[in-house]
């Protein structure tokens, strides 16, 4: 094991030379060129938008603190400390992927011989897994922490940024802040340890871009909040143009020295610009080609000459828009910059979470008002396990036993349905929701009133374009910013599943198979729900409400703890609809993968949209604001967490092929050539009067 290098002791292992020379140039980095700051994935994530200030905790800021302590003789800058850091960071990372290699290993070992010594292995190298990996997000941390402490000014140079950095004097004429910035007092700020903290409430579009440069942006959550909302306030050619003024009026006259607060906005500018690429181009540069020509422009002609870091942002957008595109690997990091390592950390975290989820995983479910009674055994199947750290064949019973061609759906019909389990069904529907839900953005479920999506599934009526609808009364952006229509395509996808839900019930031609695939499509939302995919557990319910569907005579004759699984299905709705961050309580939403209902997540963000958003004075409620952004921070969250079934693309395409072929289907005319779908009068009933007619007359001859 030794030699493979996969030994997860690691005490005696050496750095090797490629990894000292990275060391050495990350080292080097930051004292070559001061205008060329350490830029390397700027965004600050959801975690930012959504735990705020809380983000960082005082592990964090005690740990920074005595980073590199004890090398007394040296003076440990800010400097030194990245890149101590970076050396700490790049080599739990290497020990964290050896690990996991020698992990899939031992599995592979333990499927062969199942021998007691690898048996009792596995649980110790699990726990050491855990250990790493918590090591590893740290380190993260506090490395997001000192990113996000640099280049920030404070309160009183906000003018000069407002003044576009033309003047770099701290004896200027003071400006009324509080005709731009509203703040009110706290007692106590838990994260920094200070009393009389002042936190932001309202303020201008210009006070609210000026508080981007804030020394306490990034760390207050303040500047992903920003990135999520600010369409309401201002468009994003305002936006870019006012970043672009400070870099152009800062560029040239930024000094070497870091302290100087025209290199610092300038600095700041590039974090933000780069911040926004990094976490917006979908939603923002990719439907707005005048936006990105202009950024594009700006930086060829006035960037690039003056700072190498120029290239990096048109690399930047390079990148960017190749994944738009679908041309880029899906597992490639945002920034060229990144190192390989850097690069390999989001895998190597999806990796652990799948050997966590069959330690962490219990089951999901629900506590009604009468007891449920025991549950069905193939609902008791563990729907996670160790082994999903290896790669699977996209193999199934389904492929392999099946002897029907499924290019021929639609002569197949439901039979398949009801050969394959619910718990393979399940896993197939979840990748084909996660596939629509991670392309979807936060900004998407904002301002959705303008795209015509209302309450109870209703979003743009099929006889009505996007385009039609009026936005007058209810845009809620301004009228020249450009809305990425995506939540309608998200919608449209829901709405097409519980199309077809209900029509393979009702064209069922007997009633034995409209109670097998009743009982099939409840067992599945049941382990829908209970693997946290919500969306197609919530479709599946609408479905199964559909006015027909719910008075077919089938319902009847369902088993009683089949049936009992609708009441299920409804708690579910109604605890989806009691918080919209109902999801996010606790830590199972870190560990397990989640895809939220498209639907109840923009009713939310309605409710939160509803309401005035600017004081009396004109100020837009920044504290509105930032409740919003950290409802659909949670889309990101949900993201970051990808589910690791075994594609089964067969079946994938059959399912895709059924949905599509009734995704416009009438269930009414469908069930209308279905005499299964009707009560039916029995034959005596029928000829009742004739008997009683013809008993009438032979008494009157006796």
């Amino acid at each position: 094991l030794q030699s493979n290098g996969c030994d997860p002791g690691f005490a005696e292992e050496t750095t090797s030379s490629e990894e000292q020379a990275m060391i050495k140039t990350a080292g080097n980095s930051y004292l070559a060129s001061p205008n060329l700051p350490d830029f390397c994935g700027c965004s600050p994530g959801w975690s930012s938008a959504f735990y705020g200030a809380e983000c960082f905790d005082s592990e964090v800021h005690s740990y920074l603190k005595n980073l590199g302590k004890q090398k007394s003789s040296e003076s440990q800058n800010i400097d030194a400390k990245k890149v101590e850091l970076e050396q700490l960071l790049m080599m739990e990372t290497k020990n964290y992927r050896k690990t996991i290699k020698f992990y899939q290993k031992l599995l592979q070992r333990e499927r062969r011989s199942k021998g007691p010594e690898t048996k009792s292995m596995l649980p110790k190298l699990r726990g050491q897994l855990q250990e790493m990996k918590s090591k590893v997000q740290f380190l993260e941390l506090v490395k997001k922490y000192v990113q996000a402490k640099q280049w920030g000014v404070e309160s009183y140079v906000l003018p000069t940024v407002i003044h576009n950095g033309k003047v770099d004097t701290m004896d200027m004429a003071p400006m009324d802040e509080s005709s731009l910035l509203l703040y009110y007092n706290t007692e106590k700020h838990q994260c920094n340890n200070q009393n009389g903290v002042r936190v932001l409430q309202a303020g201008t579009p210009l006070g609210l871009m000026a508080y981007l440069y804030s020394r306490n942006a990034f760390l207050e959550g303040y500047v992903q909040q920003f990135l999520y909302t600010f369409r309401y306030f201002c468009t994003q050619e305002e936006f870019l143009q006012f970043l672009l003024d400070r870099i152009s009026s800062t560029l040239s006259s930024a000094s070497l020295d870091p302290s100087t607060s025209l290199t610092k906005i300038c600095n700041r500018s590039f974090y933000i610009l780069q911040a926004w690429i990094e976490d917006c181009y979908s939603v923002d540069f990719a439907t707005n080609t005048d936006l990105l020509g202009t950024l594009k422009e700006f930086i060829s002609s006035k960037v690039a000459s003056l700072n190498g870091y120029g290239e990096r942002l048109l690399s930047l957008l390079e990148d960017a828009s190749a994944r738009k595109s679908g041309s880029a690997d899906l597992c490639s990091g945002v920034d060229k910059c990144k190192e390989e390592s850097e690069e390999g950390r989001k895998t190597l975290h999806s990796l652990c979470k799948k050997l966590s989820e069959d330690v962490s995983r219990k089951n999901f479910y629900w506590k009604l008002s009468k007891g449920m009674g025991p549950i069905a055994q193939c609902q008791r199947e563990r729907l996670h396990t160790g082994s999903a750290v290896l790669p699977k064949p996209c193999c199934s019973s389904f492929t392999e036993d099946s002897s029907v061609s499924l290019a021929r759906a639609d002569e197949v019909g439901p039979v398949l349905l009801t050969e394959c389990s619910a718990q393979q069904l399940s896993w197939q529907l979840t990748l084909l929701q996660q596939e629509v839900f991670n392309k979807c953005h936060p900004v998407h479920f904002l301002n959705s009133r303008a795209l015509g999506v209302k309450d109870k599934c209703v979003a743009v009526p099929k006889a009505v374009s996007a385009e039609t609808v009026s936005l007058k009364v209810c845009n809620l952006f301004l009228s020249k910013c450009i809305q990425d229509q995506y939540l309608l395509q998200l919608l449209k996808n829901a709405d097409s599943i519980s199309t077809w839900v209900a029509a393979e019930i009702v064209t069922c031609h007997t009633a034995k198979r409209q109670v097998s695939l009743l009982s099939k499509f409840l067992l599945i939302a049941k382990c829908c729900y209970e693997q946290r995919n919500f969306a197609t557990a919530m479709q599946i319910l609408a479905g199964l409400e559909n006015l027909i569907v719910r008075q077919l005579p089938a319902w009847k004759i369902l088993p009683a703890k089949v049936a009992e699984i609708m009441e299920e299905l409804k708690a579910v709705e109604v605890f989806l609809k009691s918080d919209s961050l109902c999801l996010m309580e606790g830590d199972r939403f870190k560990t397990l993968p989640t895809i939220p209902s498209a639907h109840v997540l923009a009713m939310h963000v309605q409710q939160l949209e509803t309401g005035g958003f600017t004081m009396t004075n004109g100020a837009h409620k920044w504290t509105k604001l930032r409740n919003i952004a950290k409802v659909v921070s949670q889309v990101h969250a949900f993201q970051e967490n990808p589910y690791t079934y075994a594609p089964d693309f067969k079946l994938q395409s059959y399912l895709r092929q059924r949905i599509t072929r009734f995704k416009d289907a009438d269930i009414s005319a469908l069930a209308a050539d279905n005499c299964a779908n009707f009560h039916q009068i029995p034959a005596e009933k029928h000829s009742r009067k004739i008997q009683d007619t013809l008993r009438r007359m032979k008494a009157t001859f006796q």
